[in-house]
C-alpha cells in the first residue's frame, strides 16, 4: 500500500475511491446452465465504494457508520491494506494494525504461542520486540492456560482475547477496529475499551467500526455515516449517530 511521506500531512487519505464486487447468482452448474439458457444475467455489479473521500488527521478517533451494505468494512479493509481500491487512493501514514476479523492471520493447527509470533510478525514486530512483549501479549488475553493449545480448539472469544491482545501490544500508529469488541465477556469489553482509550490519549489514530451507537459516540469524536458507498455525513459523531437513528 503506498505510503504518506510528508510528515505534514494527516494519517489517513482515502480520494474519490471506487470499490465493486460481483455477486453471484447461482451457486451450481445446474443452476448456472438453466440461467444461460434463459439468459439470465449471472452476476450483479455491487458498488460497495462510490466515490467516497475524506481524511485522518494523525490522533483522531473516527467511527465509520452506516447500515449493513454501506461500505464501512470494504473501507476498513482498503485501509488496512487486505483489499485494493478499483480507482482513487488510499493513503496512510506509519504502521497500521487491524482488529477487522476474529483470528484472522491465525494457523488454525498452530498453538496460541506460535500464533502470537506468527500474528506479530505480519503486523511488523520483530522477534526481538515479540519476546519482550510475549509475557504482557499472554496476560492481557488472559488464557494462560490454553497458550499451548492449537487454535483451532478456541472458542471466538479466545480468538478475540488473543488476536486483540497482540494488536494492541504492537508499535502501532493506526488501530483499525470492526466489530470485534462485540466478541467477549463484558469484563474483558471493558478492559479493551479502557486500552483503546490509552492509545488514542497516547496520540495513535483510531478508525472505529461498531453498530454499538452509544460507544462509537462516547469513544470517537468524529463520525463519518457511510449511505450507498458514498458519504452522507462528516462531522460530530453524536451528529452521525443522531442520524443513523433519525
Amino acid at each position: 500500500m503506498p505510503r504518506i511521506s510528508d510528515v505534514s500531512t494527516p494519517s489517513i487519505v482515502v480520494d474519490d475511491v471506487h470499490k465493486d464486487f460481483k455477486l453471484r447468482h447461482t451457486h451450481s452448474i445446474k443452476e448456472t446452465f438453466v440461467a444461460a439458457v434463459r439468459r439470465k444475467p449471472l452476476t450483479t455489479d455491487f458498488h460497495a465504494l462510490d466515490g467516497t473521500s475524506f481524511t485522518i488527521a494523525e490522533g483522531e478517533a473516527v467511527a465509520l457508520l452506516g447500515f449493513n451494505g454501506s461500505g464501512k468494512s470494504t473501507m476498513l479493509k482498503l485501509i488496512s491494506g487486505v483489499l485494493t481500491p478499483d480507482s482513487g487512493k488510499v493513503l496512510t501514514r506509519g504502521r497500521v494494525a487491524g482488529l477487522i476479523e476474529v483470528g484472522a492471520g491465525f494457523h488454525p493447527d498452530l498453538s496460541g504461542r506460535e500464533n502470537i509470533f506468527l500474528n506479530a510478525a505480519i503486523l511488523g514486530m520483530s522477534k526481538k520486540e515479540i519476546d519482550a512483549r510475549f509475557d504482557d501479549i499472554v496476560a492481557f488475553s488472559e488464557i494462560e492456560k490454553f497458550i499451548d493449545t492449537e487454535v483451532k480448539h478456541y472458542s471466538s472469544g479466545m480468538f478475540l482475547r488473543l488476536a486483540f491482545s497482540v494488536a494492541i501490544h504492537t508499535e502501532v500508529d493506526v488501530l483499525l477496529i470492526d466489530e470485534i469488541l462485540s466478541v467477549g465477556d463484558e469484563p474483558f469489553q471493558r478492559k479493551c475499551l479502557a486500552r483503546i482509550r490509552e492509545l488514542h490519549g497516547a496520540g495513535k489514530t483510531l478508525v472505529v467500526v461498531s453498530h454499538d451507537l452509544n460507544m462509537v459516540s462516547d469513544l470517537c469524536q468524529r463520525g463519518i455515516l457511510l449511505r450507498g458507498g458514498k458519504v452522507a455525513f462528516d462531522g460530530d459523531s453524536k451528529e452521525a449517530v443522531a442520524m443513523m437513528r433519525a
